[in-house]
């Protein structure tokens, strides 16, 4: 198949295509909403990950005749930790999705969570204190 780098057919987007993904700015309505989906479903997988890396350290550290280390309901808790992520996520209980969303979109189109504002001023004031 000969194809010609004139042919204005061509597979490559054009940046006035509406799927390309130059004409997405972030002020668009719709790359805010895909941004956001994105940001939580990694969120979700950060949380499902670390939940899965905690359950394998027990599973571990546990010893021959703990519950801990039966692996028979082993599918039936990486379920569960997968819905406790996506749930975790969808609230953004740690914090990751508005961190990536902070970054990719404008303050204006930010989407905010009610209470979602952290005060960072007296985070590491425990830490400094001289014993």
């Amino acid at each position: 198949m000969e194809m010609n780098i004139n042919d204005s057919s061509s597979a490559l987007p054009s940046a006035l295509d509406d799927r390309s993904p130059a004409a997405a700015t972030p002020a668009d309505p719709r790359y805010a909403a895909k941004a956001t989906e994105a940001a939580v479903k990694f969120e979700a997988f950060f949380i499902s990950h670390m939940l899965r890396q905690m359950r394998s350290g027990t599973r571990e550290m546990a010893g021959e005749d703990s519950v801990f280390k039966d692996p028979i309901n082993s599918d039936m808790l990486e379920m569960a930790d997968n819905l406790v992520a996506d749930k975790m996520a969808g609230q953004r209980a740690f914090g990751i999705a508005d961190a990536i969303l902070r970054q990719l979109l404008p303050p204006a189109s930010a989407p905010a969570k009610a209470g979602s504002a952290v005060k960072t001023d007296n985070i590491a004031a425990p830490l400094n204190k001289s014993a």
